[in-house]
């Protein structure tokens, strides 16, 4: 089971008070996008096999929405931090890659 701590409010807890709210870091498109750009934004998704970035929301707490960088083999969470983010925090990245070498990145 997963242990997801909220950097929001502080509490770690089990997956099960939090609602996963698939992959982070998505390029929403407005109305002026291409049929292409919307689809590709509803329905294309990265599954890796290894660490991958996904939003969380503190259902049975705070309520609030965040992100957690975590390993899908060894279901390892790196880190946590607020969904407000853009892109991976650099100190995220560099847990990840001290715990991980051969990561090749965020892209």
């Amino acid at each position: 089971m997963l242990l997801l701590t909220c950097p929001c409010c502080g509490v770690t807890a089990e997956e099960s008070e939090f609602a996963n709210g698939g992959e982070a870091h998505l390029t929403r498109f407005g109305p002026g996008a291409s049929d292409a750009e919307f689809d590709g934004y509803m329905f294309a998704r990265k599954n890796p096999r290894g660490v991958h970035f996904e939003r969380w929301r503190h259902a049975y707490g705070c309520g609030k929405w965040f992100i957690a960088a975590r390993c899908t083999v060894t279901l390892e969470v790196f880190a946590t931090y607020p969904a407000q983010t853009t892109e991976p925090p650099i100190d995220v990245i560099d847990q990840i890659k001290a715990r991980r070498p051969e990561w090749e990145g965020y892209a």
